[in-house]
């Protein structure tokens, strides 16, 4: 998903939108010839991602700053380490630095949220991932952070898969349909194989959405109890996804229901950005 073009849009459009008209600042106070080293280090323990990005605010904003990169993006490191090194025109790494600094810390806090969320669950066979509760147009850049934490992407938009939520089966069913048969007949309209999914929110739902030869059940705000249930009822006839409720503090207890999958939504939407500083030297000579 985060492919060179997208990158280079978004940071492009990141870059527009903090100097629209140039830097005044650095044009106004800083030699033209001014040489500038940076490195960017960390203020915290955590994991790192947004590499690439990072290195993007630099290179598209002069094509003469250099980035070397000390830490690949699934990377940890502990506070004090030294995660990339910049080197160029000052006024281009001044220019540049906020955007960089943003994205890493926003991808680096996602990756590290994640990991603890995969720490949480180690040894359980059950899998986090992520879902589209992301920054609107940051999609790529999150989904990528996330899965530099060990956490697996779910579809990326909509036209991925067949995902049909209780509002998608209060409209299917609108008619008094058999929820089954409703389902059948739908997924047989598919111009081509997708994956298909579908939530509920009760356990006596669950048989008639199996029955109807769908690939993931999701299980939405079940409790504990509940989800154990479904599972049993389930019986290995779908893979199922439990959704809802999931905490650092509940997602151990959820994976060891036996479920395949769990869904956070937290990862995205409540990351903490993590803290990164950049520490500049100044070169006013060649």
């Amino acid at each position: 998903m985060l492919t060179a073009r997208t990158i280079d849009r978004i940071v492009t459009l990141a870059l527009d939108e903090d100097a629209p008209w140039g830097d005044l600042t650095s044009e106004t106070l800083i030699p033209a010839d001014a040489v500038a080293t940076a490195d960017l280090v960390a203020r915290e323990d955590g994991v790192f991602a947004g590499g690439e990005v990072f290195a993007a605010a630099f290179r598209l904003t002069d094509p003469a700053i250099e980035v070397g990169l000390h830490v690949a993006d699934g990377g940890r490191f502990i506070a004090g380490r030294r995660l990339a090194t910049v080197t160029g025109p000052a006024r281009g790494v001044l220019t540049a630095e906020r955007i960089g600094l943003n994205f890493a810390q926003r991808m680096s806090g996602i990756a590290t949220l994640t990991a603890r969320y995969v720490d949480a669950i180690a040894g359980t066979g059950a899998r986090i991932v992520d879902t589209r509760k992301t920054t609107p147009l940051l999609r790529a850049f999150e989904r990528h952070a996330v899965a530099a934490g060990g956490g697996h992407n779910h579809r990326f938009s909509l036209s991925d898969a067949v995902m049909a939520k209780d509002n998608h089966l209060g409209v299917l069913t609108a008619t008094g349909a058999d929820l089954t048969d409703a389902l059948r007949e739908a997924i047989a309209r598919l111009p081509h194989t997708a994956h298909v999914e579908v939530e509920v929110d009760r356990v006596d739902q669950i048989e008639a959405v199996v029955a109807a030869g769908i690939g993931t059940i999701m299980l939405d705000n079940f409790t504990v109890d509940q989800l154990r249930e479904g599972v049993a009822t389930v019986a290995g006839r779908a893979r199922i996804e439990a959704s809802g409720g999931v905490s650092l503090d509940t997602v151990r207890q959820i994976a060891e229901t036996g479920v395949d999958v769990i869904s956070v939504g937290a990862l995205t939407h409540s990351a903490r950005a993590l803290d990164l500083g950049l520490d500049l030297r100044i070169d006013l000579g060649r």
